[in-house]
């Protein structure tokens, strides 16, 4: 049998589901949710030091990103070990992507937002898009695929998707109870938050504290949330 998860993040890169997510995975998780983490690429281009290989740098970024999963509760942490920056809109990507929420049924999935204007890396765009077709109609459609029927891969039909760093965000988390292990998780990706400002994590937080304030939350992760239809 396929393991159920409650909540599957699909992001496409180590450190994305922490940033995008992480106040909200927490608090769910402690609520006992299930969570699979899916993170598209291997993580071998984030970085500005000479002396990386992407070979070392996706090793590091992957122990990173489980790590991180570990301290917000999360079960299962899969890399589809694209590497950054080639991410495309293909029917290989998106029939991935259906497989992936046919073996674990999740009721809501968490992505980036695909329609951000102007100044959005590629491989978010990409993530997005090829997430929300998967989701509707691909997983939910018997004839899709029906080499997945006779592999035991049932039709699903996802409940709702949060889509992180959207410009018009129309659903809010209040994550002031798990700030500390969002940037906790944060931490863990340490190839990454070195090169940050040291007031980083004071400005991370003021953000946070602006989103909160249409819904009177000290601390909101932002969303734009879309309801499947049943």
């Amino acid at each position: 049998m396929f393991q159920h998860y409650d909540i599957m993040v699909i992001a496409p890169h180590p450190d994305d589901p922490e940033f995008g997510a992480g106040g909200t995975v927490a608090k769910w998780t402690a609520k006992g949710r299930t969570t699979i983490y899916i993170i598209c690429t291997n993580g071998n281009k984030g970085t500005e030091d000479p002396d990386m290989t992407p070979e070392k740098l996706s090793a590091i970024r992957k122990e990173e990103q489980k790590e991180a999963a570990r301290i917000l509760g999360v079960s299962q942490v899969i890399f589809l070990e694209y590497d950054d920056q080639t991410l495309e809109d293909t029917a290989d990507f998106r029939k991935e992507i259906v497989r992936y929420i046919r073996m674990h049924t999740p009721y809501i999935i968490i992505a980036p937002d695909p329609y951000r204007r102007y100044i959005w890396h590629r491989d978010h765009r990409i993530t997005g898009q090829v997430v929300l077709d998967a989701v509707f109609p691909y997983a939910r459609d018997r004839l899709a695929y029906p080499e997945f029927i006779t592999a035991g891969l049932q039709p699903h039909k996802v409940k709702e998707v949060l889509l992180f760093g959207s410009e018009s965000p129309n659903y809010y988390v209040d994550v002031h109870a798990t700030f500390q292990l969002k940037i906790s998780a944060l931490y863990c990706h340490k190839s990454q938050v070195a090169k940050f400002q040291p007031d980083w994590e004071e400005n991370y937080k003021k953000m946070l504290a602006k989103l909160g304030e249409s819904c009177n939350y000290e601390l909101a992760e932002a969303f734009y949330r879309v309801i499947l239809p049943p």
